[in-house]
Order: structure tokens, then C-alpha cells, then sequence
């Protein structure tokens, strides 16, 4: 049940987080968007490990691993699908982005030496169809021209850096490291990287003071980036990352549901059948037996 309430948190939460973002783009470069929201959240987890009477600080030989979850997993991964999705649709990043599925499963096996899970492959594949077929009439009218091949490049560029930062948060958890610590820091190293490579290209550090911006600047800081990596770091160390990444098939259709009531986006027949793909891989990635796992600190 704690498994479920997690996995549920991270998908509501990421699915809202769409249209957040909607108001984040204009005045302010991207790249600066996100510094604000990285830093802001590594500052609330900071104060929160503060409050608990909790040590900040970490052996200096776990810091180049945070920096790789930082850089994988709150920086860089984020700009390239920030970069993507100003160049092809977001339901074509978001078919990409859910192979991350498949890359975790590829990346554990190499790393970590975990065996294949075939039900876990299995639901990805189910799930990478579903998403397809919610996505199709995106799908249908691609070029692949231009702005298309790049926009889609970036979108895996992004995706398979997300991997490796859950590769690096796999390894931080199996050390015993504090999911509120590792993520504070991982999240001050991925602010660092955007800022240097903001100040790389020349862009301001501006600001918009209006309030959508600062109202979604703070829902993604809090929510989307302090809560709900909370939550999926907390799944990875219990179900793996293969079956945690399937949230990022998932969190879509939630964000397309919020569209319906929102936006006014209409289910066709292809959209439902997706929809039914993709839950019933759901069901698959998230039963069977695992093996146990240690208590987290």
C-alpha cells in the first residue's frame, strides 16, 4: 500500500506539472526557470533536513556520485527536453521519454548486473504502445526534417541522461544514503550545471515577478521537484528503477486527463485503447514479487 501511495503521489503530481511549465515559458530564459525551481527545492529540502536536526553535510566521496544524479536527473536531462519540445509537439517528447523504461532496464543490467525482468518488459512494452496510440495523431503528421530530427535527438538525449542520473540515484540508495540529503545536494549540483551553462551562452539572470509565474515557480519547486523525486527515489530503492520509470508513461495520460477537464481534450478511439495499454502495463510493472530491500534511513 505505501508502494501504491508513492507511485500514485509521483504520477499526479509530474502529470500536473505540464501545465505548471505552460506558465514558465516566455520572459524568462528556460535554463534560468530552472535553476529557480532547483535551487528553491534543494533550499526547502535543506531547511526540512534542518528542522529534523538532521546533518547536512555528506562524505566527500559520495559528492561526484550526487553530482551525477544532480546533473542527470534535476539539470541538464530537463533543459534537452525543454529544447525538444520547442522543436517537435510534447506528446511526441513524451513517447521518447517514456523508453526510459527500456533504458533502465538496459542501464541496470549493465551497471548493477540486474537480471530482465520479463514481466517488467513486458509492461514497458505495452506501455511505449499505449503511449504511441494516445499520441498518434502527433505521431501521424511527424516530419522528419529539420527542427523534427533534432527536436527528437534531444528528446533522447534528455531521456537517456535521465537514465544515468537514475543509475547514480540506484547506487546512492543501495549505499544507505538519505533520500532528503542526496536530493538537496543532487539538486544544488543540477542548478549549478544549468547556471554555468547559462552564463556559457550568454543569457541573463532575470526573473518574472508576475504571479503565474512565481505561483508555478513555486508548485514546481515544492511539489514537483522536493515532493515528488522524494517519492520516486524512495520507489526506486523499493521496486527498482525499471518498474519506478514506468511513472514516466503514465504521468502523461494523467496530465491529458487534466487536459480534458482544463484544456477541452477529446478521447478518440485509438487515445482509449492506449489508455488501456498503458494501464494494464501499469498492473504488470507494479505486481509480482520483488526481491526485499533494506529500511532506508
Amino acid at each position: 500500500m505505501q508502494v501504491l501511495l508513492l507511485y500514485a503521489a509521483t504520477v499526479v503530481i509530474w502529470g500536473s506539472t505540464w501545465i505548471a511549465i505552460t506558465y514558465q515559458i516566455g520572459q524568462v530564459p528556460e535554463s534560468v526557470s530552472l535553476v529557480w525551481r532547483f535551487l528553491l527545492a534543494s533550499a526547502c529540502l535543506f531547511a526540512y533536513a534542518l528542522v529534523r536536526r538532521k546533518p547536512l553535510l555528506l562524505s566527500p566521496r559520495e559528492h561526484p556520485w550526487l553530482a551525477l544524479q544532480g546533473v542527470g536527473l534535476f539539470g541538464l536531462n530537463y533543459l534537452l527536453i525543454y529544447f525538444a519540445t520547442a522543436r517537435v509537439t510534447s506528446g511526441l517528447v513524451a513517447v521518447v521519454f517514456s523508453t526510459i523504461v527500456f533504458w533502465n532496464l538496459i542501464n541496470e543490467r549493465l551497471f548493477f548486473r540486474t537480471p530482465f525482468e520479463p514481466r517488467v518488459l513486458l509492461a514497458a512494452l505495452l506501455g511505449l504502445t499505449g503511449i504511441g496510440l494516445v499520441f498518434m495523431p502527433e505521431i501521424s503528421h511527424l516530419s522528419l526534417e529539420g527542427d523534427a530530427v533534432q527536436g527528437l535527438l534531444l528528446a533522447l538525449a534528455g531521456t537517456w541522461l535521465a537514465s544515468l542520473g537514475n543509475m547514480a540515484a540506484v547506487r546512492n540508495t543501495r549505499q544507505g544514503l538519505p533520500v532528503v540529503r542526496v536530493n538537496a545536494w543532487g539538486m544544488l549540483y543540477g542548478a549549478a550545471a544549468l547556471g554555468i551553462l547559462t552564463l556559457a551562452r550568454g543569457l541573463p539572470f532575470t526573473i518574472d515577478w508576475s504571479a503565474p509565474y512565481l505561483t508555478s515557480l513555486a508548485y514546481l519547486a515544492l511539489f514537483g521537484s522536493a515532493a515528488a523525486f522524494g517519492c520516486y527515489l524512495v520507489l526506486i530503492h523499493r521496486i527498482g528503477s525499471a518498474r519506478a520509470a514506468y511513472v514516466a508513461v503514465l504521468f502523461p495520460v494523467v496530465a491529458l486527463m487534466l487536459s480534458t477537464v482544463f484544456e477541452g481534450y477529446h478521447w478518440n478511439v485509438p487515445a482509449l485503447l492506449g489508455l488501456a495499454l498503458v494501464l494494464g502495463g501499469n498492473v504488470l510493472a507494479l505486481t509480482g514479487r520483488r526481491p526485499p530491500t533494506p529500511k532506508l534511513p
